[in-house]
């Protein structure tokens, strides 16, 4: 693994052990399953079985007196306790209009298979889904809209009765003449796409648990979220009560990757049962309510054209694309404008016009999985690159290296707004010099050779490359405070999200950095709304960059702090004075204060004063704030081989170049990355969310819905340059998502060329053996000559 630069006398750029390790290691995790309370029931939801239906009489007596059942709810039982059925967009969504929110419970429609009609109390789990089992709900099917490309069909059944149309919003991305463009054009090439949706399978499902507190009317509220503020929100507006009597706290969460960005009915209803049956309540989601009930992404058709000129270089694209939105929205509708506003990535493109649809159909609601619809954005336009090349007979990586923004143009201003309505600005980076340094370790040059060695032996070999960039450390803010206790205990208290990704570690070296302390003495305490009500969580990359800042400078408020105090005591200056081991020392001195002494100081005692300039307590809290994004940027390479006759891709080679600013733990970027690309080789190769004609689920299990595993997945080779982000104090840019936004592209493209001596051209994700042995068999009947192949 290569670094720019690494400082080895920093904690700040030292692949330190992940300080969280130790109790998930050992067995010794809590996560929403491992807390058990006195007198918890259990909890289990009735489902709805039908994509689209009129509900009829709900018979919950039979499920009612199985022994060990407390009770059955609809939503007609929480009105008493909820302020609406239907669910607000929450904090994140405050003021916006949206009439396509899910509901708490279904209310007299359901509108996809898994939607939760009814909730079961009960002394135990198994109990709970015996009883949900023996409830019989009536149904009045209705006519199902399964596909976005029937639902905008003029006369096409409305996915909900509510509906006027299936169309949730139309918007056009656009900038520059667009006509002039296609008109100057030397070339204009066609296609299109199609990306199916897939789910975000994280090792830990949803769970939640309520604590109802008859004390004074409280609830305390642990969820497995990646937005503990976020459901504080949503749960005072949902229930009607003051947010001081609401605590929401995230334990240990194993995985997010986007679903646990939503706020769920689930956790609303298990609020509003828990107040009504005074009880505390525990639902753990199995895994086939994840493929039920977890968001989804994806499903997007891309109708595209690209103008370029003699020598390639891009005039302009346009185009429709078609979002799937499912059956609500529960979130504000960003992943197709970012979509439509990520397309162009990396590249110069003169004019530019999308017209964007959102429509409903009967599937489970979608929202973000990693990437947002960036990866998606990549696709469409590493495809139509691809296509250039091949119809111009030209080097693929020739034809983006003359299209890729330079680096004297940074910082580079495309003319779009992200969706808080700042420009977008690429700050940083050198994106031609990214995709030289990847070609060169994949050995891009001498591929050729190898590709027409391995065809004289009947095997085909290819090769792809995709490019991508990535608006991290969405704003508006993240908060981090940090203190130090009289015990000399330093402790972080963030809004951020802790979801395996190595957060405490990464803030606690920030931290560490600045008061001269070692990160595994500090303490962070992540996601907990009682220590940190301002917050926003995780999603979009964010978290180094906003909560990193605020914590970079609440340290340095509290080191600055520290000095002032000690000067004072010592009467010596503040600028003789350091910060190691947990004292402030005057430098090539022997004398010394530790924290601990200062924050006992000024945690104050009847009588005895310290400087009328500094306030109490050894404490800074900041809400470091930003509009702007900071671009990190990757380069993908991959190396495949198709076996033409079972149709399976074995990935031989994965390079991966990746520039996110500054690395405050290198082992940690590269294990996001990583990640990141395996769920790529996902999203290229194996995940898809199946369903039938009347929207009937047919990935329900992993026998079904395919996972990369230990056998596909190649060896990485990972390359990392350190370009420092202007955009906030550390110089930092997201990681978590950059890995899988070009890794489809990258790996499709190798499968493309692969195939090269059939003329396949490959249009949609994922490209599983099935689809394989149809694009396959398809192009053997239209040439009479077949290639010589054997097997693997």
């Amino acid at each position: 693994m290569h670094h720019a630069r690494h400082n080895p006398s920093s904690v700040i750029g030292a692949s330190i052990p992940r300080i969280e390790d130790r109790p998930l290691l050992t067995g010794k995790g809590r996560f929403v399953d491992d807390i058990s309370l006195p007198a918890l029931r259990h909890c289990a939801f009735v489902r709805s079985t039908l994509a689209h239906a009129v509900i009829g009489n709900i018979d919950t007596s039979a499920a009612a007196v199985l022994p060990g059942v407390q009770a059955v709810m609809t939503v007609r039982d929480f009105m008493p306790v909820i302020t609406d059925a239907r669910m607000p967009l929450g904090a994140i969504g405050a003021g916006k209009k949206n009439n396509s929110t899910p509901f708490v419970l279904a209310k007299g429609e359901v509108a996809y298979v898994g939607e939760p009609i009814a909730l079961v109390i009960a002394e135990s789990r198994y109990v709970a889904e015996d009883a949900a089992d023996l409830v019989h709900v009536d149904y009045e099917p209705l006519p199902v809209v399964h596909d976005a490309r029937q639902a905008i069909e003029p006369g096409a059944p409305t996915v909900r009765r509510e509906l006027s149309s299936n169309i949730l919003n139309t918007l056009k991305v656009a900038y520059g003449d667009i006509d002039v463009a296609f008109g100057n054009a030397a070339h204009v090439f066609s296609d299109e796409l199609l990306q199916h949706r897939g789910c975000g399978q994280s090792i830990e499902a949803r769970g939640v648990l309520v604590e109802p507190r008859p004390s004074d009317g409280s609830l305390c509220v642990w969820s497995s979220t990646q937005m503990p503020n976020d459901v504080h929100a949503m749960l005072a507006q949902v229930l009607g009560i003051d947010d001081t009597l609401i605590r929401v706290i995230t334990p240990d969460v194993g995985g997010g990757f986007g679903p646990k960005y939503c706020v769920y009915p689930e956790e609303m209803a298990l609020a509003a049962a828990a107040r009504l049956a005074g009880v505390p309540l525990k639902w753990i989601e199995d895994r086939r309510e994840t493929f039920l009930a977890s968001i989804q992404e994806r499903d997007q058709y891309w109708t595209l054209q690209i103008a370029v000129d003699a020598d390639a270089h891009i005039l302009g694209i346009r185009g429709r694309l078609l979002h799937d939105q499912g059956a609500y929205a529960p979130k504000p509708v960003n992943l197709p404008y970012n979509s439509a506003t990520a397309m162009s990535g990396p590249y110069i493109v003169p004019a530019y016009a999308m017209d964007v649809v959102i429509a409903h159909t009967n599937k489970v609601p979608v929202s973000s999985v990693r990437g947002a619809g960036y990866p998606q954005a990549a696709f469409a336009m590493e495809r139509m690159l691809d296509l250039v090349a091949n119809e111009l007979g030209l080097d693929r990586a020739e034809v983006r290296r003359r299209n890729l923004i330079p680096p004297d143009k940074m910082p580079y201003k495309k003319p779009l707004s992200v969706r808080s309505g700042a420009a977008i600005v690429y700050d940083s980076g050198d994106y031609p010099a990214a995709q030289a340094k990847a070609l060169v370790a994949a050995d891009w040059n001498g591929f050729a050779g190898r590709k027409k060695a391995a065809l004289a032996q009947g095997r085909h070999i290819g090769i792809g490359l995709a490019n991508a960039v990535k608006g991290t450390g969405r704003g508006p803010f993240e908060s981090g405070s940090v203190r130090v206790s009289p015990s000399g205990q330093v402790s972080i208290f963030t809004g951020a999200a802790a979801m395996g990704q190595g957060l405490a570690t990464a803030l606690a070296q920030i931290c560490g950095a600045e008061l001269g302390i070692a990160p595994e003495n500090i303490r962070v305490v992540a996601g907990d709304t009682a220590t940190s009500p301002l917050g926003l969580g995780g999603f979009a990359s964010r978290q180094l960059v906003t909560a990193g800042s605020s914590v970079h400078l609440a340290a340095k408020s509290v080191a600055a702090k520290a000095k002032r105090l000690a000067s004072h005591i010592m009467e010596t200056a503040e600028d003789t004075l350091e910060l190691t081991d947990g004292h402030v020392r005057v430098r090539g001195g022997n004398r010394s204060l530790s924290l601990a002494e200062l924050a006992g100081i000024l945690r104050g005692a009847p009588g005895y004063g310290f400087p009328s300039d500094i306030e109490p307590g050894l404490s800074a809290s900041m809400h470091w704030r930003t509009d702007a994004l900071a671009y990190a940027n990757a380069c993908h390479v991959a190396e495949v081989e198709v076996d033409v006759d079972c149709c399976a891709v074995r990935i031989l080679r994965y390079v991966a170049f990746n520039d996110s600013g500054r690395m405050i733990n290198p082992t940690i970027v590269e294990g996001q990355v990583v990640g990141g690309i395996v769920h790529g080789i996902g999203n290229a190769l194996y995940e898809l969310m199946n369903y039938d004609d009347n929207a009937q689920p047919l990935s329900t299990t992993f026998a079904d819905y395919l996972l990369p595993s230990l056998s596909e997945v190649p060896s990485i080779e990972c390359l990392y340059e350190e370009t420092d982000s202007p955009m906030n104090p550390l110089g930092v840019k997201g990681v978590g998502e950059a890995g899988t936004i070009p890794a489809a592209a990258a790996i499709l493209s190798a499968v493309e060329d692969a195939l090269s001596p059939f003329g396949i051209r490959i249009s949609r994700t994922p490209m599983r053996p099935k689809t394989l042995f149809e694009v396959i068999a398809a192009a053997r009947s239209k040439h009479s000559s077949r290639p010589q192949t054997r097997m693997l």
